[in-house]
């Protein structure tokens, strides 16, 4: 079966129990498996069959949702697209994937004016009868976008089952049951905002509210209008309801948990949020791990601060050396993941497929270590990732938008250290002889041309980059260059 029996059954069995809720509206399952076959009719009429692929470009919408498993029926794949990245971008990862059709909002319609296919501006309900499905567990369903080692744009492909054995992880995770009420604030083309807790709560037959955008004061309204039982929000999202007036006097009682992650979580910041009388709970995890690889359970949410928890019910996770071998508790190594969450690989990517998902595992390039009752430590990211907000950002990407300037000869860019974002982007530039460059107009480069969240917020300039013997940039040293000039300048 495909995963849009979930919301069949629970049309079913409770039909006018709340699926979603909207700017004010409630889509009850029965309604909701209506809209599904509906849209699946509306797919197989523009000629998407199974193994196609669908875009979504726009933010949250109970329409993501739709697709997702109308496509599931089908047997073709959603590839929900990053509405922060700018024309360019999109551009570039719509080439790669080429997909049948785009629905997108109609503020996103100049990001797709390129687009050599159907482009469609609104998802129609159709009347017509739904076409047969043609999806199963094994079909590829979510063609999720993540940035590359490179800075070239990755499609990590996860099937039906993926999500499916995802979902039962995330239901021991936090004691999910049709009674819950899940507030959900992070962007749905992340793995984070679409799969710790929205997909399974549908499997669970619980409600949704879903809001377009984070905005603190409406989500700290919400959780309490709402009596929200859980929610997933990354440690910015916290940071900004944290500085509100209201927070500290909120009623959060209707609170089980707040699940955070995407970045390493310290024990403080876990006991500086569970001072409101809330665990906070960290799952550990990555987009090509669906992400749900490992969590703590809420009744380890202080005696366990700062762990990224046990490895999931159905998931395996391992740390080991250079050379593959398992290493004892105590000892850090890189973090390998295997289950039935794990992604099949990346679309048209076989050489970095098989570097990534070797015998099985899937090497998250994450450094970690067990302590003695099997709790996972993350301390370190062996790749050069900078995580700002939640969001991920890739060195290279950025450091080819400055190289390309005239005035450049050299350019490194790193994350310090920031209290509000986790890491801020500093870029490291060394000008060529006789050329001159000022800190905005370096800035100005990347004005609509990456999205800004990836635009550093400092330029530095240096005489010489820190190298090895080899010749090798040390971002080590470069990032101990931009933390002290910072320190410095306070």
């Amino acid at each position: 079966m495909d995963l849009s029996h979930w919301i069949e059954r629970h049309g079913r069995f409770a039909p006018d129990a709340t699926a979603i809720r909207f700017e004010g509206g409630e889509i009850g399952y029965a309604e909701l498996a209506r809209r599904i076959r509906g849209a699946a009719a509306v797919l197989a009429g523009l000629g998407v069959e199974r193994g196609d692929a669908v875009a979504y470009l726009g933010l949250n919408h109970p329409a993501t949702l739709v697709l997702l498993f109308a496509c599931a029926r089908l047997g073709a794949m959603l590839a929900p697209l990053n509405w922060r990245l700018a024309p360019p971008e999109h551009a570039r990862v719509l080439a790669d994937f080429r997909p049948r059709v785009v629905f997108h909002e109609a503020a996103f319609a100049n990001h797709v004016r390129g687009f050599n296919g159907v482009a469609v501006s609104i998802l129609d309900q159709s009347e017509t009868e739904a076409p047969a499905g043609a999806g199963d567990e094994d079909s590829p369903l979510l063609l999720a976008y993540t940035s590359g080692s490179t800075g070239a744009p990755k499609g990590v492909v996860l099937t039906q089952r993926a999500l499916a054995w995802n979902a039962v992880n995330s239901a021991h995770m936090h004691d999910l049951t049709s009674a819950d009420r899940v507030l959900t604030t992070l962007p749905l083309f992340h793995v984070g905002g679409l799969n710790i807790l929205t997909t399974p709560a549908l499997h669970a037959g619980a409600s949704v509210t879903l809001h377009a955008r984070f905005d603190p004061l409406a989500a700290l309204e919400t959780i309490e209008r709402e009596r929200i039982t859980l929610t997933v929000l990354v440690p910015a999202q916290l940071e900004a309801l944290m500085a509100l007036p209201r927070w500290q006097g909120a009623d959060l009682s209707g609170l089980r948990m707040i699940t955070t992650g995407s970045t390493i979580v310290s024990e403080a910041f876990v006991r500086k949020v569970s001072a409101r009388g809330v665990p906070l709970i960290q799952v550990y995890g990555s987009t090509e791990t669906c992400p749900v690889a490992s969590y703590v359970r809420a009744a380890d949410a202080l005696r366990k601060a700062g762990s990224a928890g046990v490895p999931a019910l159905h998931c395996e996770v391992k740390v080991v050396d250079d050379a593959g071998a398992e290493l004892p508790p105590g000892s850090d190594g890189e973090i390998l993941v295997r289950g039935p969450n794990v992604a099949t690989g990346y679309w048209n990517a076989p050489d970095e497929t098989a570097q990534a998902f070797a015998r099985g595992w899937y090497r998250s390039g994450d450094l970690g270590h067990f302590d003695d009752e099997g709790h996972l430590y993350v301390v370190a990211r062996k790749k050069d990732m900078i995580i700002s907000g939640g969001e991920n950002i890739y060195p290279a990407e950025v450091e080819s938008v400055l190289l390309e300037c005239p005035a450049i000869a050299e350019a490194c860019v790193v994350g310090r250290p920031d209290g509000r974002w986790g890491e801020a982007v500093v870029a490291a530039v060394v000008l060529k002889p006789g050329c001159r460059l000022t800190e905005a107009e370096a800035l100005a480069l990347f004005q609509e041309r990456i999205a800004r969240y990836k635009h550093p917020r400092e330029v530095r300039f240096l005489a010489e980059l820190p190298r090895s013997a080899l010749g090798k940039v040390r971002k080590e040293a470069v990032r101990e260059v931009v933390c002290d000039a910072a320190t410095e300048g306070r």
